[in-house]
C-alpha cells in the first residue's frame, strides 16, 4: 500500500489518493467469474450432490440396458416421472464426463431418473461425478437392482468375449460365477425354435433354456415340435419331463434296435450281437466293477448327485441333480460333500 494514505475522518479505513475506494470485501482481487457461471451448483445443504443441468447430459450409447428394457417402458417411465414431481429425485444419478463433448456429461448409472425427470420437466437433476466407472460397473449396478434381462447380460458378455476376454475374467468382473458367463453366453447362439420362444417371452428363465439346448442337441424334431404348441408353458418342471419323455424314447429305441439287429442282420451282424452280449455278459460277472456308478453327495444340505455324463461348464465345476425334486444345475464343487459311490 503507498504511504500517502490518508485516515477518513470518523472512519478506521484508509483510501489512496487518485483511486476509487475499494468496497472492502476484496472483489477486485478475484478474476474473472465468467468461468463460474455454467459450472453445477451444489445442494443447499451442503456437501450432497450437484444440481446439474439437464441439458447438458447425454445417456451412454453403450449401457447395457436396451430399449425393450420393461423399465424403460412408457408405463413405467410415467410412474416414475409421476413420483419425480411429488418428491422429486431422491436418489442421485451417476455421470462422467463426456469424452465425445467437452463440458458435457455422460450418465454412468441413472437413466431411468434421468428420463422420468424430463418427463415430470424437471430442468436440473441432482448428481455425482463419477470419471472412475466402466461398462463393467454398470452391469454389476443394474445386476444387483435386477435391472438387467438374461438378453442384455449375454449381449454385454458377447461384447466381452469378443475383445478378447477370457470368461472367467469376465465372471470375476461383474462378480458372477464362470457357469452364470457360461449360461448367458448359450443365448448369443440360441437354436432358431428355441431363440422363437425366448425372444417372444415364452421362456425366459437361463436355465429352462439351456436345459432346451441341451435336449435339442439329442432330439431337434421331438423339441422344436413341443414348441410348437403355443399352449405349452415352458417351466423347469416341463421342460425336467420333457427330457425324461426324450430320455426314455431314447432307451426304448435303443433296445428295439439292438432286438432289431440280432434277428434281421446277416451272419456277420448276428456274430457281433453275439459278441457284444458276451462281453456285457463278463462285465456283469466281474465283481469288482459297477454296472452304473452313482456318486451320492451334499450341496446346500439337500441330497443329490454327480451327472456324469454332462460335461461340466469350467473346470472345478459339474452339474447335480437333487434327489428330492430332480431338479438339474449346476455347481461348484468346493460346495460339494462327497457322501457315497453306489451302484445303480
Amino acid at each position: 500500500m503507498s504511504t500517502a494514505t490518508k485516515k477518513a475522518p470518523g472512519k478506521g479505513t484508509t483510501e489512496a489518493p487518485g483511486k476509487p475506494q475499494s468496497s472492502g470485501l476484496g472483489l477486485d482481487s478475484m478474476g474473472d467469474l465468467s468461468a463460474l457461471l455454467d459450472a453445477p451448483t451444489a445442494a443447499a445443504n451442503g456437501g450432497g450432490p450437484l444440481m446439474l443441468e439437464m441439458d447438458l447430459i447425454d445417456e451412454d450409447p453403450h449401457q447395457p440396458r436396451t430399449e425393450d428394457n420393461p423399465g424403460f417402458s412408457d408405463e413405467s417411465l410415467d410412474e416414475l416421472a409421476a413420483s419425480i414431481k411429488l418428491r422429486g429425485v431422491k436418489t442421485p444419478i451417476s455421470v462422467c464426463d463426456n469424452p465425445a463433448a467437452p463440458g458435457r456429461y455422460l450418465i454412468n448409472h441413472g437413466a431411468r431418473r434421468f428420463r422420468g425427470s424430463k418427463r415430470a420437466d424437471k430442468t436440473v437433476i441432482p448428481g455425482f461425478i463419477d470419471n472412475d466407472y466402466n461398462e463393467a460397473d454398470q452391469v454389476v449396478e443394474n445386476l444387483q437392482r435386477n435391472e438387467l434381462t438374461a438378453r442384455e447380460i449375454a449381449d454385454y458378455i458377447g461384447r466381452e468375449l469378443a475383445k478378447g476376454i477370457k470368461k472367467g475374467e469376465i465372471a470375476k468382473a461383474i462378480s458372477k460365477s464362470p457357469a452364470f458367463v457360461t449360461q448367458h453366453v448359450t443365448l448369443l447362439d440360441l437354436p432358431d425354435p428355441i431363440a422363437a420362444a425366448f425372444n417372444s417371452g415364452r421362456a425366459k428363465d437361463v436355465t429352462v433354456i439351456n436345459e432346451l439346448v441341451t435336449a435339442f442337441k439329442k432330439k431337434p424334431e421331438e423339441v422344436t415340435d413341443w414348441l410348437g404348441d403355443e399352449n405349452q408353458e415352458i417351466t423347469r418342471g416341463s421342460v425336467k419331463l420333457l427330457r425324461e419323455f426324450l430320455d426314455d424314447k431314447r432307451k426304448q429305441e435303443q433296445q428295439d434296435g439292438g432286438e432289431g439287429a440280432g434277428d434281421e442282420g446277416g451272419e456277420g451282424d448276428g456274430q457281433e450281437g453275439s459278441d457284444a452280449k458276451k462281453k456285457d455278459k463278463e462285465k456283469a460277472d466281474d465283481p469288482d466293477k459297477l454296472k452304473k456308478a452313482i456318486v451320492q453327495v451334499q450341496h446346500n444340505d439337500r441330497p443329490a448327485r454327480l451327472i456324469l455324463n454332462r460335461r461340466p461348464p469350467a473346470e472345478g465345476f459339474a452339474w447335480l441333480k437333487y434327489d428330492d425334486d430332480g431338479q438339474e444345475f449346476e455347481a461348484n464343487l468346493s460346495s460339494v460333500t462327497l457322501v457315497a459311490l453306489v451302484e445303480g
